[in-house]
């Protein structure tokens, strides 16, 4: 249980939270996302999942895994009972390497990285409606991976360099003055870091090259417009989480 440090330099200590896509009612079962944020760099990961079942979160985060550039050495998450439960503990103590630590009790800005981010990279496009079926968690993901690459090798971001307290004088009383670096994409930040091996640094940025970013931008919106439109399942009805688990083999309609 602890506070992670403000200004990590080395890449793999994430934040974790799960954003509520539950409308104005949180009865039955809803989508939420799994967010992960990287303290050192900004490197996000989203991921929708339906529920917070430990079958959800699992696979939540083993598609993150799976896709991620760089190894994970810490997941620091809320006191919620859908992170520590026997079974995830059972998990992430399979990952070795892996250091599992909590934010302290009534502490939000424990996690202030990620709970910021919760708006930028989640609601803003999103937006607070309820979403609660099958199709509209495998859309979102297809949102997902969208800005999966548009924020992280698109958008740059800002991350705090030093904090200076200016001493009182006759016109202000002793404050905090913080000092930013340059503004960096997180991809640029991670090669910057030397945190990726050079094959994997050159596909990503064939990957890069390759992208239109307004294209990527339009193609964005048009998944939000689509994704709005869909229905929510009808009253009292939940879904199957089972057909969200394994997307790629599950063909859009």
């Amino acid at each position: 249980m602890r506070r992670m440090d403000w200004d990590e330099h080395d890449p793999g200590h994430f934040e974790v939270d799960l954003v509520h896509h539950s409308g104005l009612s949180t009865e039955g079962q809803y989508v939420h996302t799994l967010q992960m944020v990287d303290v050192a760099t900004g490197w996000s990961e989203c991921v929708a999942v339906l529920g917070r079942s430990y079958l959800v979160m699992q696979d939540g985060f083993e598609r993150i895994l799976a896709r991620l550039p760089f190894p994970v050495r810490e997941i620091h998450p809320d006191n919620g009972a859908e992170f520590f439960n026997a079974h995830l503990l059972r998990f992430w103590r399979e990952k070795t390497s892996v250091i599992l630590s909590r934010s302290r009790p009534y502490h939000k800005n424990d996690n202030r990285f990620v709970e910021e981010n919760n708006f930028s990279l989640v609601r803003a496009y999103v937006g607070y409606g309820r979403l609660d079926t099958v199709e509209q968690t495998r859309w979102l993901n297809e949102l997902y991976n969208k800005l999966w690459l548009y924020h992280n090798f698109f958008q740059p971001v800002l991350r705090l360099k030093e904090k200076r307290i200016l001493a009182a004088d006759d016109h202000h009383p002793a404050r905090l003055r913080r000092v930013y670096d340059d503004a960096r994409t997180p991809f640029d930040r991670l090669c910057h870091l030397q945190a990726i091996s050079s094959n994997k640094q050159a596909e990503l940025q064939a990957l890069r090259q390759a992208t239109n970013p307004l294209t990527l931008h339009q193609e964005i919106q048009t998944l939000i417009d689509y994704l709005s439109a869909l229905p929510c399942a009808p009253q009292g009805v939940n879904e199957d989480v089972h057909l969200t688990l394994d997307e790629k083999a599950l063909p859009l309609a």
